[in-house]
């Protein structure tokens, strides 16, 4: 016994099937009944590869079985898998070649933690925001059918959560369209058990009857008779309805889009689903198939709490994830401190939020005032106009929003809100570039776009006591606003501002002036929008620059702007976002019209979308890193060799 105690840690077990697969044609030499084993070794290795990157793992344990069975029956890349939104496609990176690339997941250099074209033959589709699968691969199956080539299987991957956004909907309206000339495969990856009851015998022997070919042809050759006779075709369509969404009343959705249903069936058992799919294989038309897993499947932490275990940072899987001490509080934290400080003082404030409750802070605020919060899942449209209704109900609603997904409704925001002046805030969460989630999740259009909206105020905090004295101001205005913040921590000011303290709206403060001292030719001035005043506080000094944090995107403080002209040979506009049409732009507007002529050097996002990575690392690769915006300015100041400005 003291033997075994003093033993120490036993050796891992090794992986029997994981080496021998590096393609799907190498998972096809495994016979079907080792399958079982092959998922559970890809299971242990997404948790032992995941804790050391982090990532999504709750919603790619849950889909390993999936992945399997569809790379074991179709012949990927050439039949084609689109994963909506891509967080559950890891077992799918590792059965398609990437599996010793995995401990490189979201790491700079590395690949990246969502499906990517440009990185495997066998990621069909790039993807990252939700609802965009069946719209994706529908398009593909009708360019292979133009094509004559009717053989080809396009399959949606989609969640019950992504089935919320209205985007899939339309698809699927589109898709039941479509009758006998395309091969579409759906399927509903049902993995929080929402849309149906836990998978029964009956359910799974009705699939199994219902997919397999002599039912199918069956069906075919009585569809032949009776739509010769249009009333016995119809009862006949209703009774075969009525008899599986008896069984499976999710069904009855997809049976108004006139799509052929088959499910639900246990998402984890790889026998069945392989059988189950070699059936649908024979089929034409557009089919769903209603599969049932477990997020966080195989991990018992994340079986338990598949929030907390969707996205992960670095843990050690034998002891999960740790309570993180508390220290200063993020961008986001301050907006949940604010929100609900000021729910108590105003009983008209209303949040709303489309599927980030957690990610926005919002679940303090959700639990306190639940008559005044809505999380209306993956449907930011209709949460902005939503939000909209709130507003001309005499409501101060609030909409909680990432930056990224705040694109999916620049037409209800412009339309519905700013187009009719109404007193909506938008709390605009990881503007910015936001790391390892890429290039699908980086918030660079969000100046640039809302900026162009009239009469809409952009506010652009840049610590922490500053987002909270934007966010009172913004609530303070009787128009359309936006309070944009980074992802994650500032610089760790303090936030002292009560619910009644403002600033003035469009005006900058001077966070260090020009030394006196500085000569003629290099007196430079950073205009600096957001996190960027804290971050080029280094640079400042270096050069012995000036530094403004202009605080608005718009309207922006011309007087700020004409007075840092005057005093400087060079102005430096700094902006975490894309410098086309961005803060940047609206300061050479300003000097335009003023008619000033000064040497402008913008520093902010290129033409490029940046790619995945630590945040440091992807400042630098944009140059806007604190090393990189003191060499550009001693550059810019020697190719202007100390040129004068010129003032009408």
């Amino acid at each position: 016994m003291e033997e075994e105690k003093n033993a120490g840690p036993k050796e891992p077990t090794p992986y029997l099937y994981l080496p021998k697969i590096n393609s799907p044609e190498d998972l096809k030499k495994v016979p079907e009944w080792d399958l079982p084993e092959v998922a559970s070794e890809i299971r242990r290795y997404i948790i032992e590869t995941v804790s050391k990157t982090g990532g999504h793992l709750a919603s790619s344990l849950g889909a390993v079985e999936l992945a399997v069975a569809l790379h074991y029956v179709f012949n990927t890349p050439d039949d084609k898998i689109v994963w909506d939104v891509g967080h559950q496609a890891y077992a799918h990176k590792i059965i398609t070649g990437r599996r010793d690339a995995m401990p490189t997941l979201r790491q700079t250099g590395g690949i990246s933690g969502f499906p990517k074209r440009s990185e495997s033959p066998y990621d069909a589709f790039g993807t990252g925001h939700s609802s965009t699968s069946v719209s994706a691969a529908l398009g593909m199956a009708v360019a292979s059918a133009l094509k004559g080539d009717k053989d080809r299987w396009h399959i949606a991957v989609i969640g019950d959560g992504a089935l919320t956004g209205g985007m899939a909907l339309e698809a699927l309206n589109d898709a039941g369209a479509w009758k006998g000339d395309i091969r579409l495969l759906i399927i509903l990856n049902d993995n929080n058990h929402s849309i149906s009851e836990p998978v029964g015998a009956l359910s799974q022997n009705l699939t199994k009857l219902v997919s397999t070919p002599a039912f199918l042809e069956a069906r075919e050759r009585s569809k032949k008779v009776l739509s010769t006779i249009p009333k016995l075709w119809d009862l006949a369509k209703r009774l075969e309805k009525q008899a599986v969404n008896f069984v499976s009343p999710p069904s009855s959705l997809f049976s108004a889009f006139d799509l052929n249903y088959f499910g639900p069936v246990d998402g984890h058992d790889v026998h069945y689903l392989v059988r189950v799919l070699r059936n649908l294989q024979t089929q034409r038309g557009p089919i769903v198939l209603h599969v049932v897993t477990r997020k966080g499947k195989g991990y018992e932490p994340a079986e338990a709490d598949p929030t907390h275990y969707h996205g992960v940072g670095k843990f050690a899987p034998a002891e999960g994830l740790k309570q993180k001490a508390k220290g200063a509080p993020s961008y986001s934290g301050v907006f949940g401190k604010w929100i609900c400080d000021m729910a108590e003082r105003d009983p008209r404030v209303y949040a709303i939020t489309p599927a980030m409750t957690e990610g926005s802070d919002l679940v303090e605020f959700a639990k306190r005032f639940p008559t005044r919060f809505r999380d209306v899942s993956i449907a930011e449209q209709h949460a902005v106009t939503y939000a909209a209704g709130l507003a001309c109900g005499g409501m101060k609603p609030i909409a909680a929003i990432y930056s990224t997904f705040a694109q999916r409704a620049y037409d209800q925001i412009e339309h519905d809100v700013a187009l009719q002046g109404l007193p909506v805030l938008f709390a605009i969460d990881r503007g910015g570039i936001v790391g390892a989630d890429g290039p699908t999740h980086h918030g660079l259009f969000d100046i640039a776009l809302f900026r162009a909206l009239p009469g809409v105020t952009v506010f652009t905090p840049s610590d922490e006591n500053e987002c909270r004295l934007a966010l009172n101001t913004a609530f303070s205005l009787d128009s359309t606003t936006m309070v944009r913040y980074p992802r994650g921590k500032g610089p760790g000011v303090p936030v002292t501002a009560s619910l009644t303290e403002t600033i003035p709206v469009g005006k900058a403060r001077v966070l260090k002036e020009i030394p006196d001292s500085v000569q003629k030719g290099r007196r430079v001035t950073i205009l600096a929008f957001g996190a960027m005043a804290w971050r080029l506080e280094g640079a400042a000094e270096k050069l012995r620059a000036g530094l403004v944090d202009m605080r608005f995107a718009k309207p922006l403080d011309d007087e700020a702007i004409v007075r840092a002209a005057e005093e400087s040979d060079l102005l430096v506009t700094a902006e975490e976002g894309i410098i086309a049409g961005g803060a940047g732009d609206g300061v050479l507007e300003t000097l335009a019209a003023k008619g000033i002529e000064v040497p402008v050097l913008e520093v902010g996002v290129p033409d490029v979308i940046p790619s995945h990575g630590s945040l440091d690392a992807l400042l630098r690769d944009c140059g806007m890193d604190e090393d990189s915006v003191v060499r550009r300015v001693g550059e810019k100041l020697l190719a202007i060799g100390g040129a004068v400005r010129y003032k009408e």
